[in-house]
């Protein structure tokens, strides 16, 4: 009986205990899933890797551009988003993308130039061992600079092509040492580092995001927006030739067209001798000219 009273009295101090911490979680999720809505872009960040320091320094500038970053756990991320969905149900496409360390990037800036954005903080890194290679990590024939002794030992006992030649420590020819997807183990990584080779990529990497009620995935926000400029702006060009060598009249051919037309009457007013106040003083002097050479003739 006494025992059973002891439960009952744990069991409701343990509640007292989590009841606050349940509604700081609500109140957290409810926040979340309120700035969710009041932002028309909502993307999800990788975040693993980044260093702590070098996180916040990236969160204060993205959030300086009007696109913050939350850093939640998945859990919170997911009912937030689960949330947020009840309006907006293109948002239920980033839920499968919430895993590993992940945080929610907001903006109402356009997601091809939030992707840039968080594409430029990413750095080359070293391999510590036991990542995954994110691309084949290729090491190139050539000199090194390390001096003959234990090292060549070392490369090539971790795979690499190493020998000496003429005094020097090279890689004899170009070597795939880890295949993309494969793990890097410590005693390449350490080789890796040892030639600075930095094979992986350190930074805040977008899995996705959602537009209003379109959802974009990472691979389709990969654009060159600068190449992307200079395409459209060849095309515009290319374009605009064509509509005026067609005479196609539009806003922007019409000058263009008036312009080539004025040129054209010009010159059929000028060949034909067919005076207008915008010829009159070209003919002139045309006359003129001509007079001068009969006159030459008459004189020899």
């Amino acid at each position: 009986m006494a025992a059973a009273a002891h439960s009952t009295s744990s069991a409701a101090h343990h509640a007292v205990e989590t009841s606050p911490t349940r509604q700081r979680k609500k109140d957290a999720v409810k926040r979340l899933a309120k700035e969710i809505a009041d932002h028309p872009v909502v993307a999800v960040v990788a975040i693993r890797g980044v260093p702590a320091a070098a996180l916040q320094s990236m969160r204060r500038d993205l959030a300086a551009k009007g696109s913050p970053i939350r850093v939640a756990p998945n859990s919170q991320i997911g009912h937030a988003l689960e949330q947020a969905a009840k309006s907006r149900p293109a948002l239920k496409q980033l839920l499968p993308l919430v895993s590993d360390q992940t945080a929610l990037l907001m903006s109402k800036a356009n997601p091809f130039v939030v992707y840039g954005s968080l594409d430029k903080t990413r750095q080359p890194a070293a391999a510590r061992g036991g990542e995954h290679a994110p691309k084949d990590i290729v090491v190139q024939a050539g000199e090194t600079s390390f001096k003959p002794g234990p090292i060549v030992g070392e490369l090539q006992h971790a795979g690499f092509p190493a020998a000496i030649e003429k005094g020097k420590v090279v890689m004899k020819k170009d070597t795939t040492i880890v295949k993309q997807g494969a793990v890097i183990s410590r005693e390449v990584a350490t080789m890796l580092t040892r030639l600075e080779i930095l094979p992986l990529e350190v930074g805040l990497m977008l899995r996705g995001a959602v537009e209003a009620d379109f959802f974009y995935p990472r691979d389709s926000l990969a654009v060159d927006l600068d190449v992307l400029r200079a395409d459209f702006g060849v095309a515009h060009r290319q374009a605009l030739k064509l509509a005026v060598e067609l005479a196609w009249a539009s806003p922007e051919t019409i000058p263009h067209l008036l312009a080539r037309a004025y040129r054209e009457a010009r010159a059929l007013a000028l060949d034909t001798a067919f005076p207008t106040p915008e010829t009159v003083e070209a003919l002139l002097m045309k006359a003129e000219r001509q007079a001068r050479a009969v006159e030459t003739l008459h004189t020899k």
